[in-house]
């Protein structure tokens, strides 16, 4: 793909996670970090048809917390991530579409604790692919 065909998106974008039940979440694109990440709370592990599977809260307002989406997952890995404050913790990781503007495809997400953050996702260089290209100085340029 060559770069006139990437879609440019800023550092903070609006995201649907459509089979999970997101409409719109805003998370802060970080092509420091290799896989996404999104904050949830309540995980609870468990089996389904043999398989291992995950059941977690969402709130995808940060400005509402009432707002609640629970959540489940098939498991796809569980891995050892090393976070920005240079702490490492296993995380379940799950596979789901992910919409940006009129594009959908399919990333991997680890599930963790991001409550000191200020944006309940990032949206890793894994998800970023060849497809897009970030401008740092702009954001919400997906349409």
């Amino acid at each position: 793909m060559n770069v006139e065909d990437k879609k440019i998106i800023g550092r903070l974008e609006s995201i649907a996670l459509p089979e999970l039940g997101i409409a719109a979440m805003q998370v802060r694109v970080d092509t420091g970090a290799k896989t996404s990440s999104l904050h949830v709370d309540n995980i609870v592990k468990y089996m389904k048809q043999g398989k291992p599977w995950v059941k977690f809260d969402i709130h995808p307002d940060i400005h509402n917390v009432e707002t609640l989406v629970s959540c489940e997952a098939v498991i796809c890995d569980i891995r050892k991530i090393k976070s920005s404050n240079g702490n490492s913790e296993q995380r379940y990781v799950i596979e789901t579409p992910m919409t940006l503007g009129n594009e959908t495809w399919d990333i991997e997400i680890t599930l963790t604790d991001r409550a000191d953050m200020n944006y309940l996702m990032l949206f890793g260089r894994e998800a970023i692919g060849k497809r897009l290209l970030v401008d740092p100085s702009k954001v919400f340029l997906a349409k």
